[in-house]
């Protein structure tokens, strides 16, 4: 998974847009075959903990606030693997029946937690995110790899 400062918006083929914040987070969110249920809580309680917002002296040292959106947007190609060759390989996602699921049980689970607003995009869409990241910071989360 992968989440950065940003304001964004997912927009599906001609549509507007499909959930849009203002300040906040960007989490694009990759669903692996191996996920279990405290992945989730996991990587939740990561996302609502990490300090990369500005605290009252400018430092980076505060969490996504009360007031700042999270937008989350499936994303299956985070697995992508180019270990033989330049064809990625997905093998490791999620098949979408599944991950399908799991990505619905995220958006809840986070919308139960954060005070904030909460938005997504349509999973499995093909879609255009509009985003402009506010740093740059972007972090690397992986529930398989919690010590990364």
């Amino acid at each position: 998974m992968l989440v950065t400062k940003s304001f964004g918006s997912p927009r599906i083929g001609g549509e507007s847009s499909r959930g849009e914040i203002s300040a906040g987070l960007l989490v694009y969110l990759g669903i692996q075959q191996a996920d279990l249920p405290e992945d989730l809580e996991w990587i939740i309680k990561k996302i609502l903990g990490i300090r990369i917002f500005e605290d009252e002296l400018g430092q980076m040292k505060a969490p996504v606030g009360q007031g700042s959106g999270i937008l989350v947007v499936s994303q299956f190609t985070l697995f992508g693997n180019l270990k033989k060759g330049g064809r990625p390989s997905f093998h490791r996602a999620a098949p979408p029946q599944s991950a399908e699921g799991v990505y619905n049980d995220f958006v809840i689970k986070l919308k139960k937690i954060h005070s904030g607003p909460v938005e997504c995009g349509v999973f499995g869409a093909d879609m255009s995110v509009v985003a402009s990241d506010d740093g740059p910071v972007t972090i690397w989360l992986d529930s398989r790899n919690k010590n990364y």
